[in-house]
Formats: structure tokens, C-alpha cells, sequence
């Protein structure tokens, strides 16, 4: 299994514990935040679409103008936007060869400058991985502080065990 196929692997295996957390946040608490300096739940969950768009953008153009924008108004509109956004990346994934994967340089631009963030596709589509994994992690923990109960994710939690 080469590095592309497992990261399409491990990509498929995580979507739907994503949805199970964004499923378990209080939909009427979108603006929940454990600290003034802290995202609300919806903007963390909008943050994941906007990682998800930016990867579709990379295979496509191979460069990013990142811009956050406010969420949509419900959660229910933020979880959609995250369902579009990887139906729409998949068939991008999957039309990938190893070469492109290792070798195509992409550009994450931020305030006008690219900084250090110029990599080889694969290494950025893992990074934007890797953060989302942290930012489910921080919306369970918001789960869990409105009264939710937290799903599993990497085994039982202790809401939820499996057997």
C-alpha cells in the first residue's frame, strides 16, 4: 500500500467519526466556546469544511488563498457544507497518481505570503489531517462541557462504549 492509498484509506475510515461528533454537538449551542479566545463549535466545524475545500483546491490548482469566513447560521448548514465538501474531494483523491502525490509542490497562502507553507501535495493533505483529528478533538471536549454526550472515536468513551 503505497503512502496516497493509505492517506485515502485513513481519510474514508475518520468521515464518519466526524460526523458523529459534529452529530453530538447541542445544535442549539452554536456559539458555545470555552474561553472568549477560543472558536465557537460552528466555527470549528466551519474551519473542517474550509480544510476540506482547500484540499480539492490543491489538487486542482495547486495553490490556496486561505480566507475564513463566518459559518452559516445552524450547525445543520455547517454539517452539510462538511458532507459537500468531501463527497466533492473524493473522486479528486482517488483520481491522484503516486507521483503528483510526492511531488507536486502546493502552495498555502496566508496574508499575501507563502511562507513555509509550500509542500509536496501528500505531506499538506496530511497536515490538514492531522489538524482536523485536533480540532474533533477540541469539539468533543465542547461536547462534553454543554451536557453532551461525547461518541467514540478512537474506542469507548465514556459515554459510549463498544463492544
Amino acid at each position: 500500500m503505497t503512502n496516497r492509498e493509505f492517506f485515502i484509506r485513513r481519510w474514508e475510515e475518520e468521515y464518519p467519526t466526524f460526523l458523529n461528533v459534529f452529530q453530538a454537538l447541542p445544535k442549539d449551542k452554536p456559539d458555545y466556546r470555552p474561553h472568549p479566545r477560543s472558536r465557537s463549535a460552528a466555527e470549528l466545524v466551519w474551519l473542517l469544511v474550509l480544510e476540506e475545500q482547500a484540499c480539492s483546491g490543491w489538487i486542482d490548482a495547486g495553490k490556496v488563498e486561505w480566507r475564513e469566513t463566518p459559518p452559516p447560521n445552524s450547525l445543520e448548514e455547517v454539517i452539510t457544507a462538511y458532507e459537500k465538501a468531501h463527497t466533492q474531494l473524493a473522486p479528486r483523491l482517488k483520481k491522484l497518481d503516486d507521483n503528483t502525490w510526492e511531488k507536486k509542490k502546493v502552495q498555502l497562502i496566508v496574508g499575501g505570503e507563502v511562507g513555509h507553507y509550500e509542500l509536496p501535495l501528500g505531506e499538506m493533505l496530511w497536515a490538514v489531517m492531522f489538524d482536523a483529528i485536533h480540532h474533533r478533538g477540541q469539539l468533543s471536549l465542547y461536547i462534553r462541557l454543554t451536557g453532551g454526550k461525547v461518541p467514540a472515536i478512537y474506542g469507548s468513551s465514556a459515554d459510549v462504549r463498544l463492544s
